[in-house]
């Protein structure tokens, strides 16, 4: 069986499991909607107004225990200059 988690790379910060890589990606489109600088896109450090978010989706095979990481795909930054898609990265449409 397959977990899907959204990562935000940069502050190294799980923010949510899903089911399939398409409820974490619907997610990110979400996301990627709201403002920079308010929860869940406001980064948790103290210099947020110059930092942002870099979301991942790993990848797990929750069978094992710890869970193995399968593949880890960088998606989504936002920030206070842009949001950036990295569409060549999805699996299936953004």
């Amino acid at each position: 069986m397959a977990k899907f988690v959204i990562e935000d790379e940069f502050h190294a910060e799980w923010m949510g499991e899903f089911t399939s890589e398409e409820e974490a990606l619907t997610e990110l489109r979400r996301r990627a909607q709201l403002p920079w600088d308010q929860p869940p896109n406001r980064a948790p450090c103290m210099s947020w107004r110059t930092c942002g978010r870099e979301y991942c989706v790993l990848e797990f095979d929750d069978t094992q225990k710890p869970w193995k990481e399968l593949r880890r795909t960088r998606v989504l930054e936002v920030s206070a200059l842009e949001v950036t898609w990295h569409v060549s990265n999805l699996q299936r449409g953004a």
